[in-house]
């Protein structure tokens, strides 16, 4: 796959030249395919990889509060279940102590 220059312009953080002279050289120049965190478009184009960093860490945010609230669904779903079976093994005892 050859790997595509950046737009004339930008100037690179790192080797501080036009982005289209140094990018297509780089390793962190990447090729990116998902959706945006936060505008939901879809992205199929290359950037630089420290540039979409703070875009991943808001998806990683995002990602680790869904799996709280299904870890916290899980464990509420837990909870009445053992709660149900202690009524029951209540319930059982008191009848066989009657007996």
């Amino acid at each position: 796959m050859k790997i595509p220059h950046a737009d004339e312009g930008g100037i690179c953080p790192l080797h501080k030249k036009d982005m289209s002279l140094v990018c297509h050289k780089c390793p962190w120049w990447t090729l990116v395919r998902g959706k945006n965190p936060q505008s939901e478009e879809m992205i199929d184009d290359w950037r630089c990889a420290i540039a979409i960093l703070p875009m991943l860490l808001v998806e990683g945010a995002q990602m680790t509060r869904q799996a709280g609230a299904a870890i916290e669904g899980l464990r509420n779903g837990v909870v009445k279940a053992t709660e149900a079976a202690s009524e029951i093994r209540r319930l059982t005892d008191a009848r066989d102590n009657r007996n």
